[in-house]
């Protein structure tokens, strides 16, 4: 038996791989794929909120328009200056996430083989995944800290202990200071906790431990700027929002927000998106003496947004609504503008790092050239760029997809109302709702979609595990005139949520 222990200790992993053959094979050429990504766009790739990250990293300090937590990512691995190492475990954070998602679809919910593999492959195999995993942003560690977190309370299901509870408050707590979209999070993991009835001592400690590092964020911020808080952007950004709409005869706002009154008379250059009434030179922003992103600016923005909202209820919602349906729409289109799309694409041209001034004596490139140690601009080499560059062209998940997977998901949630959903209630709810966020707060964007699809995934495979289909059927028989007399026990029994062997 002694003898015999190493060798049974050696073929562990290869028995895993025999026991998920498909999803091996899956999971093998999404690693080839990101593989071929990182050889083809050396040392990374490329955004304008990159050099805002970098910044941070390089001094700490409470951003002023997005929490840090990114950018602490970015801070821990300095000592290894590379770029690449930073786009490696952001591919190896989507792998980590598709086999998060194939072992909670097959151990907790029962789903054979091919079917929880299927669920991972918008992941795995989106080109604009692959390229966004390789930007140096903020959206795959915000990703990846939520199909952690889901994962995490799908495979408990009802038995939940305080610490499991503490563990997901924490990943919360990170997914906020990553991205302050995590904030609605946090109220769906709360909502999902009460209608699944979870012990109060669960609910508490999650929320305790997802408060600790945000109130460290906060105190920080308060000895920076003088005032407790994560941003002083949310105002700036709600006022672009209803800028497109925002009528002041209509408002009627005081005297010191008058300068944010948009007079199309005098208006020389429209202002073709929402971001424009932020960055363009012709916006009324500008006519606030003050410099962006300060409180008194923030303030004053967010207070004439409100007034917007509550005087053109209508109006808002039309200009939400429209933003949210083009998530849905089949193809990609150039938007915001062709600079920006650009940049969610595989280029065929490696672009000089910016010069912008980022301190007084450091500019966007040279804070690069400094992590990096040596020259951080894009380096294209053939024909791994060549290859990934037309796989991304025609290898992605149309929007109009997205939305099928939505409501097969939402399919799977109406024969549980009774138990609001079940299981499939945390990703799905989850998921639509950071779809509409943007939209709601400031505008829609490409790159915010992609964090969604696994959640939207994770929902619609629950929809072909054992209960949701048992109540199907039950519907099916009891429209064709079959007694349903064994609902209330079936009810009892399919509600336990105990762990579907593999």
């Amino acid at each position: 038996m002694t003898e015999e222990a190493p060798a049974v200790r050696g073929s562990g992993l290869w028995a895993l791989m025999r026991r998920h053959k498909i999803f091996t094979v899956v999971l093998a050429a999404g690693a080839l794929l990101r593989m071929i990504a990182t050889l083809g766009y050396r040392p990374a790739s490329w955004f304008n909120d990159s050099f805002d990250y970098l910044h941070v990293a390089i001094s700490p300090y409470p951003h002023a328009i997005r929490p840090d937590g990114y950018s602490f990512l970015l801070w821990i691995l300095k000592p290894f200056h590379s770029f690449m190492l930073v786009a490696t475990i952001q591919h190896l954070m989507g792998l980590a996430s598709a086999v998060m998602i194939y072992a909670v679809l097959r151990k907790r919910f029962g789903l054979p083989g091919w079917g929880a593999s299927l669920a991972t492959a918008p992941l795995l195999f989106d080109g604009y995944q692959i390229q966004l995993e390789h930007l140096i942003l903020s959206d795959t560690m915000f990703g990846f800290l939520l199909v952690s977190i889901v994962t995490l309370l799908l495979w408990h299901g009802r038995d939940l202990s305080w610490k499991v509870g503490a563990v997901a408050g924490l990943l919360l707590g990170l997914a906020t200071l990553t991205r302050t979209v995590g904030t609605p999070v946090l109220a769906a993991v709360i909502v999902y906790f009460l209608v699944r009835r979870v012990k109060w001592r669960v609910i508490a400690a999650t929320v305790v431990v997802c408060a600790l590092p945000l109130a460290a964020y906060a105190g920080w911020f308060w000895s920076y700027y003088g005032k407790p808080g994560m941003t002083m952007s949310s105002g700036v950004f709600l006022y672009a929002r209803v800028s497109a709409f925002a009528d002041c005869n209509k408002i009627k706002p005081p005297v010191t927000e008058y300068a944010l009154c948009k007079n199309n008379k005098t208006s020389h250059t429209p202002l073709v998106f929402s971001q424009d009434a932020i960055w363009n030179r012709n916006s009324p922003f500008h006519r606030i003496p003050a410099a962006r992103f300060t409180d008194y600016q923030n303030q004053l923005a967010s207070d004439f947004a409100k007034r917007a909202i509550m005087a053109q209820p209508v109006d808002y919602l039309k200009v939400v609504g429209k933003d949210f349906l083009f998530t849905f729409r089949w193809k990609r289109t150039v938007f915001p503008d062709r600079a920006t799309y650009e940049m969610y694409q595989f280029g065929t041209k490696s672009a000089a790092l910016p010069t912008w001034r980022m301190s007084r004596d450091r500019t966007a490139a040279s804070e690069a050239r400094t992590y990096e140690q040596g020259d951080a601009r894009t380096d294209i080499v053939d024909p791994y760029a060549k290859i990934i560059r037309t796989y991304q062209q025609y290898a992605h998940l149309p929007g109009t997809l997205l939305g099928g997977i939505l409501i097969v998901g939402l399919a799977g949630l109406i024969p549980l109302w009774r138990r609001w959903g079940g299981a499939a209630l945390l990703p799905w709810v989850t998921a639509t709702g950071l779809l509409l966020v943007p939209p709601a707060t400031a505008e829609f964007d490409y790159r915010y979609v992609l964090p969604t699809v696994p959640l939207a995934c994770i929902a619609a495979a629950i929809t072909f595990s054992a209960e949701p289909r048992r109540k199907l059927a039950r519907v099916a028989r009891r429209h064709g005139g079959a007694s349903d007399e064994s609902d209330a026990a079936d009810a009892g029994s399919s509600s336990s949520d105990e762990p579907v062997p593999a």
